[in-house]
C-alpha cells in the first residue's frame, strides 16, 4: 500500500557519530516520503557503546522550538518520542501530546519507545523520576514499544526480566494494555518453552482488538539503533496504513535483511549506514 505523506514529529537523541536514534529514524521515514521534524533530546558525541560519550541536555532549546513550531503552525500528523533525559522532558512532550490530542484526536499518531532498559537492568543515570516519566508518556501513546526488560519496569512485573515463558510475556501485554488501554509491541522477547528458546515480538493491537506473536530468527550480533530502525520501520507501515500485526511482520522482516547484510561490518557499534540499503 503506497504511502501518503505525513508530518513526523520525532523525540530523541541525536548522535554526532553513529547511526542509531534522530541519525537512523529519519532517513528511514524520508525514504518513506514523510516530512520530518526533529526534535533532539540530547545531542551525543557517539554512540554509548564506545564507552566514553559527551552528552548535551536539550531541554531548554526543545521548549523553544515547540513554541516556534506551534506559533507557524506546524502540526504533527504523528509524534514519535524515544530517548528523554529527565522528568521534565516527559512532562513538556506529554503536555505537547496532550494539546496535539485535543486538537487532533485520533488523527494525530502518537508512539512511544521508552528508552530506559534493557538485558534485565536499567540504564546507567535511570531513576524513579525517569521511570515515572517513560510510563506516563506510554499511557499516552496509541502505541508502545518497549523491549521485554523495559515493559517489566514499566509495569512492575518482575522487574529486570529478560525472558519468559508464554504466560509471563502475555501477563506483561496486559499490564502494558491496563497502562495505556491501546497498542501494545514487546520486541525481543526471549520465550522459553519446554526447555526451547524462540524469539518473538509480541503485542496487541487494539485498533483490531487482535493479540499477536511473531516469531523470527534470532542473530546472534549486536548492531547499534536496531531498536530505531525497528520503530521507523513499524511507524511507517502503519502510516501506510497496515494493521499493526502486517506492520510489524513486515519490519521483523526488513530489519534481519539489514542486520544480515550488515553482520560482517567490524565496526557494529556505529550502526547500519541504512542510506545504502533498498527498505
Amino acid at each position: 500500500m503506497e504511502s501518503v505523506s505525513k508530518n513526523i514529529l520525532l523525540a530523541n537523541d541525536f548522535p554526532g557519530y553513529g547511526k542509531v536514534a534522530l541519525a537512523a529514524m529519519t532517513p528511514i521515514l524520508s525514504r518513506m516520503g514523510h516530512y520530518v521534524f526533529q526534535l533532539p533530546t540530547a545531542v551525543v558525541s557517539n554512540t554509548l557503546d564506545f564507552g566514553k560519550f559527551r552528552m548535551q541536555d536539550m531541554t531548554s532549546y526543545m521548549k523553544g522550538a515547540l513554541e516556534v513550531w506551534q506559533e507557524l503552525g506546524f502540526e504533527p500528523d504523528c509524534i514519535c518520542t524515544g530517548f528523554i533525559t529527565s522528568g521534565e522532558q516527559g512532562q513538556l512532550l506529554g503536555e505537547y501530546i496532550q494539546k496535539q490530542k485535543r486538537e487532533k484526536g485520533n488523527r494525530c499518531l502518537v508512539v512511544v519507545d521508552p528508552i530506559m532498559a534493557d538485558c534485565g537492568k536499567l540504564y546507567n543515570g535511570i531513576g524513579p523520576d525517569r521511570i515515572w516519566a517513560m510510563k506516563r508518556l506510554a499511557a499516552m501513546s496509541d502505541v508502545m514499544v518497549p523491549n521485554i526488560t523495559e515493559a517489566s519496569f514499566l509495569t512492575g512485573i518482575r522487574p529486570g526480566q529478560e525472558s519468559g515463558s508464554p504466560e509471563q510475556v502475555e501477563e506483561l501485554v496486559d499490564g502494558l494494555k491496563a497502562l495505556s488501554g491501546k497498542s501494545v509491541v514487546i520486541t525481543s522477547v526471549t520465550e522459553k518453552n519446554a526447555g526451547k528458546e524462540i524469539h518473538c515480538v509480541y503485542g496487541y493491537d487494539h485498533f483490531h482488538q487482535e493479540p499477536f506473536r511473531i516469531p523470527y530468527e534470532h542473530l546472534p550480533v549486536r548492531v547499534a539503533g536496531s531498536g530505531d530502525i525497528f520503530s521507523a520501520l513499524m511507524v511507517g507501515g502503519l502510516l501506510a496504513g497496515n494493521p499493526l500485526k502486517d506492520a510489524i511482520t513486515k519490519t521483523v522482516k526488513t530489519l534481519s535483511a539489514l542486520i544480515a547484510k550488515d553482520r560482517e561490518d567490524p565496526h557494529g557499534y556505529k550502526g547500519i549506514l541504512i542510506e545504502k540499503y533498498e527498505i
